[in-house]
Formats: structure tokens, C-alpha cells, sequence
């Protein structure tokens, strides 16, 4: 038996009374068919409604809802025996910002169909997003003219109406977009004298209701763009969180928030600079150290310079540059072990006549520190997860050579 859409009726419509069909196991849980119901099934690219079935006093948590065969199924963590009369509640909240941003998509993909010929041919609905795909490229500006359009149409207030019609009556209709693989009694939602097309999601009853629409990305995605965006309360907090991010930064920066994208390209600037800067006195550094160890050399057993870098703080590119440098000192043995976040990376050298390969000494280190890396006789690199004793232990680990 097919569950009676009471949302199909009225979209408004909070709670209801109903019998539970049956109730059956489902992913670790259950699902209730009831008689009739408020709760919009998840499909058509819109989430599914959430609330509550209440029974004898006690209110069962509705997760999930979908449908299938006809039947809608309440998934909840505990059965309902069939017979037993339940009040279903929606928690409005959801199912209002559900509609607002499902009614909000139609209007904004009317703009860009309206304004510039594209074609909408993806929808995405997740808990923090809205995202269409269009069949062509747009940039920021087209975006805004879109999002402006249609915050005009939803500050009309224009009429909101569904309606029922035999597929090839849908086909004669002047339509945004219209599946022709699309059979039987086929439900169309229209914007008066804007959007109209077929729909199985739930809408407001008129355009103002959804708030506003604001994008937020726009980005090429295949051969055209991809738009995310938020419609209503959702979209009023997102720029709420945004703004008091700008004022926060503005306020560090002592700038206006007109005026972040001057200050934050200053702020990189200065980066750069402090970073070429700092390479150049870690180099320094790195030279002095190494004409220190030079004239107090250690030794390999074979008789060889050997070099032993142990870094609490190095960054990749350090290490390299490092390597190289001690790549050009012959008949030498170099071992780097740097820290770097969580791992703990090293790298190994030797230069023409050191008679050490350096596969070897990997593989013990490796084994060591229970990681990963390899490389050639004259050049090995691995990582490991860094252990608080690293500095200890690779000291030791290096003595031996």
C-alpha cells in the first residue's frame, strides 16, 4: 500500500496523525511505514526530513527517510508494532531550511538559464551546501548578476504553486528543463512568471520565503562551472560568520575590511622576504657548522670524514639544500635527521671513496626506527614516526659507521 504524501497537500503542514503499516529490521535499526505522513522522503537531490514519531506518551527519534515502491520508511533505532496510531512531527526547522534552499536552486538556475543560457545538469544538496552544475563556463561577475536577479524575484514575493499533469502535457509546457524519458503524472512547480519545471521536492509557498540567496564559489567543474551557494537563515549565518571573520582580521591588521586583500598581499610579501632571509642566515649557519666539524673532523671506521646533523626543527627544503652542500665535500659520510611536524625524516650520503653504502645503513635505520625509504649506495631517504629519544637514538645508531 502507497503511503499517503500528505507534503504533496500541504507543503506547511508540521505534524499529523497515522498507523503504522509494518515496521521492518533496516541498517541496524528499523523502518516504519506508516498509513500517511508529513515526512519528505529523501530524493530529487533534497536531503530527507527529520522529527519525531510519538507513541503512548513516548517520542521516537526519525533519522532518515526514504522511499521505496511507493512506501515511505521512518528509520528509527527502536519498532513500532502495526496498528499502533503514532503523531508524526517534523522538526520544522530542517524541513523550512530544506525548502528554503531547494526552492532557492530552481530560482538561481532560472538566472543563469534567464541571463546567459546555461543550463543546469547537476544538483548537490549537503548539510552545509548547495551546489549546481552548469553546461557552461561563468565567472564572478555573471555569478553576482545571477544572485542579484534572483534576490529581485524573491523580494517580489511571487506565487508559489505545484500542480499535475500527464507527462505529454508537461512536454508542451514552456518548461526551464524536461526529461522526455519521463512517463505518467509528472508534478510541476512554478515561480509566477519565472521558474517552472518538475520537481518531487517540497517548496514554499512563495518566493520570499527563501530569504536570499548568496554564493559563495564558483569554480570550473568539466566543460562548464560549478556554483555553490546557500539560500535563507543558512545564508544569513554564513555571511554573519564570514563578516566577524573580516572584522577580526581587519581589526588585526588595523585596516578597514575594504581593505584585507591590500593587507593580506602585504603580509605575503613580507613573508617572502622574511623567508628568502631566513634561508640565507640558516645557510650561513650551516656553512659555519660545517667548516666547524671539518676542523674537528669524526671519523668513518674506514678512516672517512663523517658528518652528523640531528635537526629538532628543519624544513624539506633546508635538508636538501643541506644535502647538497654536503655533497660536494669527497671521500665523506653524511647522515640529516630532521624533525619536521610528526615524522621524523633522514637522509644519507656518501661521495666518491667513502667505501659505505648507504643502502646499508637505511636498512638499519629503517629497522630502528620502524620506517620506510631507500634509494641508491650513494644516496638513500626515509621517514619514521619521530620517537621522543630520536636524537639518542640516531646518534648511537651513527657512531658505529
Amino acid at each position: 500500500m502507497e503511503t499517503k504524501r500528505l507534503f504533496d497537500e500541504d507543503v506547511m503542514q508540521k505534524e499529523c496523525e497515522a498507523e503504522v503499516v509494518r515496521t521492518e529490521p533496516y541498517h541496524g535499526g528499523f523502518a516504519v511505514v506508516l498509513d500517511q505522513t508529513v515526512f519528505f522522503p529523501e530524493g530529487g537531490g533534497q536531503l530527507s526530513d527529520t522529527g519525531t514519531l510519538t507513541a503512548a506518551g513516548k517520542a521516537l527519534a526519525v533519522t532518515h527517510v526514504h522511499e521505496k515502491a511507493g512506501e515511505i520508511f521512518h528509520e528509527t533505532k527502536e519498532p513500532l508494532e502495526p496498528g499502533t496510531k503514532v503523531q508524526a512531527k517534523l522538526d520544522w526547522q530542517v524541513r523550512f531550511d530544506h525548502m528554503q534552499q531547494h526552492c532557492g536552486e530552481h530560482m538561481l538556475s532560472y538566472a543563469f538559464y534567464k541571463l546567459f543560457g546555461a543550463h543546469n545538469v547537476g544538483f548537490h544538496m549537503s548539510a552545509d551546501m548547495v551546489g549546481i552544475d552548469l553546461d557552461k563556463e561563468v565567472d564572478w561577475q555573471q555569478a553576482l548578476q545571477a544572485e542579484r536577479f534572483t534576490n529581485r524575484q524573491i523580494q517580489e514575493d511571487r506565487p508559489i504553486t505545484t500542480k499535475l499533469v500527464p507527462a505529454e502535457e508537461a512536454a508542451k509546457m514552456n518548461l526551464r528543463k524536461f526529461n522526455d524519458k519521463l512517463t505518467g503524472i509528472l508534478r510541476i512547480v512554478s515561480v509566477e512568471g519565472s521558474d517552472s519545471c518538475t520537481c518531487c521536492g517540497t517548496h514554499p509557498t512563495s518566493s520570499g520565503m527563501v530569504g536570499l540567496v548568496k554564493i559563495f564559489k564558483v569554480e570550473k567543474h568539466k566543460e562548464g562551472s560549478r556554483v555553490s551557494f546557500l539560500c535563507g537563515r543558512e545564508a544569513l549565518e554564513r555571511v554573519e560568520q564570514y563578516m566577524l571573520a573580516a572584522l577580526d582580521a581587519s581589526n588585526l591588521l588595523s585596516i578597514k575590511e575594504t581593505e584585507l586583500p591590500d593587507g593580506v598581499a602585504r603580509l605575503q610579501q613580507e613573508k617572502k622576504e622574511l623567508s628568502e632571509r631566513l634561508t640565507e642566515c640558516t645557510g650561513k649557519l650551516l656553512e659555519y657548522r660545517i667548516a666547524e666539524m671539518q676542523a674537528h673532523p669524526t671519523a668513518t671506521k674506514a678512516g672517512h670524514k663523517k658528518f652528523v646533523f640531528l635537526e629538532p626543527d628543519m624544513m624539506p627544503k633546508e635538508a636538501k639544500a643541506l644535502a647538497k652542500r654536503l655533497g660536494e665535500i669527497p671521500e665523506s659520510f653524511s647522515a640529516i635527521f630532521y624533525r619536521n611536524g610528526e615524522r621524523l625524516n633522514y637522509m644519507f650520503l656518501a661521495t666518491d671513496g667513502a667505501e659505505l653504502s648507504c643502502q646499508q645503513v637505511i636498512r638499519t635505520v629503517n629497522e630502528a626506527f620502524g620506517g620506510r625509504g631507500g634509494g641508491r649506495p650513494e644516496s638513500c631517504q626515509g621517514s619514521a614516526a619521530c620517537p621522543e629519544d630520536w636524537q639518542a637514538k640516531a646518534e648511537a645508531l651513527m657512531s658505529v659507521l
